[in-house]
């Protein structure tokens, strides 16, 4: 392993001016090497603790993220761009997560009686494996975290933290909350690690799974180090959901949910509704809802970076070019800030980027179709697998078509089934595993058989 710098530069630059604010040092190796000791020791006496106790820390967790909403909010607006009404949300967010596992996770992790034949008394019991390490992104930067560290915090593992470059202050103060909370030395470690840092990081004997939630890219990096180490991994790599409109009595309610959950987080969410499949006797009438919101929004919040933004007018771009309307919006800014201004698009066709990449930005796109199976057809035809949902004044309508849906997360008639007790995660390309609800505590475990004879 390389003891220099090599690899990512953890700074801060404020996406609405490209101003760099702050840097900080990349990990030494020998701090990595101390990190893995230290959550080594750690996961000895953490997963001894008994579970309530454990809880009592995880309770705290959560108060510090509601006490600290408005902070963590003010330091996302300035790393990522976001919206600080959405930054105080998403910190509360953390506080319900991290509550909800507190309170259920005592029961979620009960042994579990099972029929035996043979006589004698049979149980699944559902134990902590180890130290395990966490690749987050910076979209949600505290939510994404919250989700990952809740229910292996009161499962008994411990946690290294590999945050995206560009947030490293939500790191940080995420590290803080996990020290102020009473975590004990070691259960928790933000590390500034580089690439090749978290190759051994993953490779050492002391870890014992990785979970990361990012690009396909990052993923197959990732997937791949894990098996090839025999570790235990879950991966979350993003999505191009369908938001499927067969019927309506009200186009301004459905038009609405559309772009408010597409234009959530700047359109920078994984499971944001990418693809908006609208039957063909409402398309016009929606298409010109979308375009009136998007004319008429006048301040809006920049991507997360310039690179971002010029990536996606790139793709926008494209489509344009080969044939596609874009309706309103879709002006990049002078550089080097990363605004892009929301956007309506229709007529995209397969030989575009934007039919089989996804858009991660403010970009409604909306395709038209003449049937149901049209509309399932097109839904399914994509590499990724992560949500979608199906609206319609007809539940039973909507309902068959969302259980053909080949997804993670299939929804009928709201754009996203979302709490700390609903299960979060995808299939095909969107990745595998699962976080949040029941699911989040089935994954870093040792779902052990205890058998006593007769």
């Amino acid at each position: 392993m390389s003891s220099t710098t090599s690899g990512p530069s953890y700074q801060v630059t404020d996406p609405s001016t490209g101003e760099v604010v702050d840097s900080f040092d990349i990990a030494t190796d020998a701090e990595i090497e101390a990190a893995l000791s230290s959550s080594a020791a750690a996961y000895g006496t953490w997963k001894d603790v008994p579970i309530t106790e454990r809880a009592e820390v995880v309770k705290k967790v959560a108060a510090l993220f509601a006490e600290r909403a408005d902070e963590l909010a003010a330091i996302a607006t300035r790393e990522m761009g976001k919206p600080e009404a959405e930054g105080v949300e998403e910190a509360e967010f953390c506080q319900a997560i991290f509550e909800y596992f507190a309170n259920e996770g005592p029961t979620l992790a009960a042994d579990q009686p099972i029929k035996a034949f043979s006589g004698g008394k049979a149980m699944v019991q559902r134990l902590p494996i180890g130290p395990l390490l966490g690749i987050m992104p910076w979209n949600f930067p505290f939510y994404q975290i919250a989700r990952f560290v809740a229910p292996n915090l009161m499962l008994g593992n411990t946690i290294i933290l590999k945050h995206a470059e560009s947030v490293p202050g939500s790191a940080l103060a995420v590290e803080q909350i996990m020290k102020d909370a009473g975590l004990p030395e070691g259960a928790y470690i933000n590390v500034f690690a580089t690439h090749d840092q978290i190759e051994t990081i993953i490779a050492d004997p002391r870890i014992q799974g990785v979970s990361l939630t990012g690009s396909e890219r990052a993923g197959a990096i990732v997937g791949a180090l894990a098996g090839k180490h025999l570790k235990k991994c879950v991966l979350e790599l993003g999505g191009s959901d369908p938001f499927v409109v067969l019927d309506t009595a009200d186009i301004d309610e459905v038009a609405g949910t559309a772009w408010d959950f597409r234009m959530y987080n700047t359109g920078q969410a994984c499971n944001s509704n990418k693809r908006m499949i609208v039957m063909d006797d409402l398309f016009d009438d929606f298409v010109g809802k979308l375009t009136e919101k998007a004319l008429a929004t006048e301040t809006y919040s920049p991507l997360s970076s310039r690179a971002a933004a010029e990536s996606l007018a790139e793709q926008v771009q494209d489509a344009v070019d080969k044939g596609a309307t874009l309706h309103a919006g879709g002006v990049l800014s002078d550089g080097p800030a990363a605004f892009y201004s929301p956007a309506v698009l229709s007529g995209i066709t397969e030989e575009m980027r934007a039919y089989r990449e996804e858009l991660f930005g403010p970009v409604a796109v909306v395709y038209k179709v003449g049937s149901d199976e049209e509309a399932l057809e097109l839904a399914n035809n994509t590499q990724y697998g992560l949500g979608g949902s199906v609206f319609s004044t007809d539940p039973e309508r909507a309902t068959k078509l969302a259980q053909r849906l080949e997804v993670g997360m299939a929804n009928v008639n709201t754009a996203a089934g979302e709490g700390a007790e609903i299960p979060f995660g995808g299939v095909k390309r969107s990745g595998f595993g699962r976080e949040l609800g029941p699911l989040g505590m089935d994954e870093f475990v040792n779902k052990r058989m205890f058998y006593v004879a007769d």
